[in-house]
């Protein structure tokens, strides 16, 4: 599933080809996503004006110049977003095309459609969907003290603790698990039973893990034009996520899988306590 850092880089590597520029015409090739294509999509998006991207969480939207609405795009599972010329023949999977004025074309990819675009008319960030999110991970509202003052009482393990959207936005499960090692916690540790100095040091590795993440992601922008649009999950040298069994980078010894909140786990029992 695209994560954080994979959809601010579909941002930033889209927004380039698409703000300020006019929408000449809508092509609906497969409307049944995981929410359907609105009816009248087509009706609102001609001749409308794409404004500056944003993302909130997982959520890219894409508001448009004098008025108050928006589309509210959800990548879900294997969704992408890229920028192809006019002409060019659609891929299998390739589901929803917004034309621009000048050839430019935003076609949006999805083998298992899991994702969707919604019309959302006045404040977007009233939607029920944005309303109830925690803060971004890399705002000034994200710090240990947060995370210690929501985990008091709390028994549920630390790692599904971080990744609930209420407590914090876009940690997921690649990220939750590269923190977690960096901070040398280990992920099955209750999250009322940790301190607020390994609160602290766990908030500034989130903070150093998706930073990374994003920051390599912009060395594939190149891919949003003409190519796959989708930017993986970059080349990092990951710690733990998806490494059961293999020797420990700092340590050597040998990773444990458990399942934590129906999620894989990986971490060093040596090194996360």
């Amino acid at each position: 599933m695209p994560e954080l850092p994979e959809v601010e880089t579909t941002r930033r590597g889209i927004a380039p080809h698409v703000e300020g520029r006019e929408i000449t015409e809508v092509i609906v090739r497969q409307s049944r996503l995981r929410l359907p294509v609105p009816d009248d999509l087509i009706d609102r998006l001609v001749g409308a004006r794409i404004g500056t991207l944003s993302r909130r969480a997982k959520y890219l939207l894409m508001p448009f110049e004098g008025e108050p609405a928006s589309l509210l795009w959800h990548l879900g599972m294997s969704g992408s977003l890229r920028i192809v010329r006019l002409g060019e023949l659609p891929r299998k999977h390739d589901h929803l095309d917004l034309v621009m004025a000048d050839g430019a074309v935003l076609r949006y990819h999805d083998p298992r459609r899991f994702g969707f675009v919604d019309w959302l008319a006045g404040d977007a960030t009233q939607d029920s969907r944005l309303a109830r999110l925690g803060p971004e991970p890399l705002s000034e509202g994200f710090d240990g003290e947060r995370l210690y003052a929501m985990s008091r009482g709390r028994r549920l393990a630390v790692k599904p603790f971080l990744m609930d959207n209420a407590v914090v936005v876009g940690v997921g499960n690649i990220y939750a698990a590269e923190a977690l090692f960096l901070a040398g916690i280990d992920p099955r540790r209750a999250a009322g039973r940790i301190s607020r100095e390994r609160y602290t040091r766990l908030a500034a590795a989130v903070r150093e893990v998706l930073a990374a993440a994003i920051t390599q992601g912009g060395t594939t922008l190149r891919d949003f034009v003409g190519g796959t649009g989708e930017p993986g999950y970059f080349a990092q040298r990951l710690n733990v996520y998806g490494r059961d069994g293999e020797p420990c980078r700092r340590c050597g010894a040998d990773l444990r899988l458990v399942i934590l909140g129906q999620r894989a786990s990986v971490f060093c029992g040596q090194c996360q306590t």
